[in-house]
């Protein structure tokens, strides 16, 4: 049975809520709805690097102590409004909805601790949009010993097997923090996160030059890469580490380029973004024959130039060229995992977190 799933995501980099509807049975997907975005305000956005720094001393994964609080309620709040904008817009009634998948605001990561904390409270917003709401997708994987992340793989999946190509294929997003997923016919599903995506070139955007990010990686195409501060971030543990493996956002905020003119620094974490991308190609089965890109790092187009100089002779598209939508990719994918939730279908696998068994997940609240 063909279900009607609303997607909400509101990713690592912080910019906002995308919302997508779909039509899926949880296997594959019969139809795109439209999409919609709601940017979160500078308040909330304050509010959401506040409970990052403070998410990092958190006791347990329900606490919300301080500044956790008011930011779950922002959170929660911005997610209604997006819904009843976009319902609006859409002339969409409740009724119409089947389930809604609600992801939350990742604000610390820590699988080795069998910790993963996204904020938002499901109760509240499903009372608040009159709709079931499928939340907390990644806790049952990290419980049982998984990475709890990359999560989209399955639905990655599913877009690839309506794709004309000769596999592998890899599907890259690039969202705060850059995941894989390597697909090779309709057995082989490989997933993990390879490293920084946005997030360190949009820290150093904010902190330098007081913008939230490199417009179409403008600024970094007028800067000079250090190839020598490349080559050493590039020593770090992680990347030598197979499949499946995840991070959390600010695993990599330790690296500095405070001494480097702004437009130097933007080049030299975009080459530094772009390399840990194809540090993974080695610890793949096979070399990928064809990169499929989305998330807000398909926009930037230095990084894309510098993926196709270090993935060639792989070809590398933005997932607009192939009739998906890189903005709105995302949260497609967590109203399509909402679905196969409610058919009680696997999230996640052995090789795309390193759960012991294909895994099952999501808690629903109802209005």
């Amino acid at each position: 049975m063909m279900l009607t799933a609303l997607g909400l995501m509101s990713g690592t980099s912080l910019d906002g809520v995308d919302v997508a509807l779909i039509e899926t049975d949880g296997k594959r997907v019969q139809a795109f709805g439209p999409s919609g975005y709601r940017p979160y305000t500078e308040r909330e956005r304050g509010l959401l690097r506040q409970a990052l720094t403070e998410a990092v001393h958190l006791p347990c994964r329900d606490a919300r102590p301080g500044i956790l609080r008011e930011a779950e309620e922002a959170v929660t709040k911005a997610h209604a409004e997006a819904v009843a904008s976009f319902t609006a817009q859409n002339r969409i009634s409740p009724g119409e909805i089947d389930i809604v998948g609600f992801h939350g605001q990742t604000v610390l990561h820590r699988p080795e601790k069998r910790m993963t904390v996204q904020i938002g409270d499901a109760a509240a917003l499903a009372k608040a949009i009159h709709i079931p709401v499928m939340h907390d997708f990644r806790a049952a994987d990290v419980a049982a010993g998984g990475q709890g992340a990359p999560f989209v793989p399955v639905y990655h999946r599913a877009l690839a097997q309506s794709l004309a190509r000769e596999g592998p294929i890899a599907v890259l997003n690039i969202g705060g923090v850059s995941n894989i997923t390597f697909i090779d016919g309709t057995d082989t599903l490989i997933a993990c996160d390879t490293g920084p995506g946005n997030a360190l070139i949009d820290d150093h955007m904010f902190r330098s030059m007081n913008q939230r990010f490199d417009k179409d990686g403008e600024l970094a195409a007028k800067g000079r890469v250090n190839q020598a501060w490349v080559s050493r971030a590039l020593q770090l543990p992680f990347f030598g580490l197979k499949p499946p493996k995840s991070l959390d956002r600010n695993d990599f905020a330790a690296l500095k380029v405070a001494d480097m003119a702004p437009a130097d620094g933007a080049a030299t974490l975009t080459a530094f973004t772009a390399a840990a991308i194809a540090r993974i190609v080695p610890l793949l089965p096979k070399w990928p024959n064809s990169w499929i890109v989305c998330g807000g790092g398909a926009r930037n187009r230095t990084l894309m130039r510098m993926l196709r100089e270090r993935l060639e002779p792989a070809t590398v598209d933005a997932a607009e060229v192939l009739g998906w939508s890189s903005d709105a990719l995302e949260a497609q994918a967590f109203g399509f995992l909402a679905a196969r939730g409610l058919k009680g279908l696997p999230l996640s696998y052995p090789a795309t977190t390193g759960v012991p068994m294909p895994m099952t997940g999501g808690v629903i609240a109802r209005p």
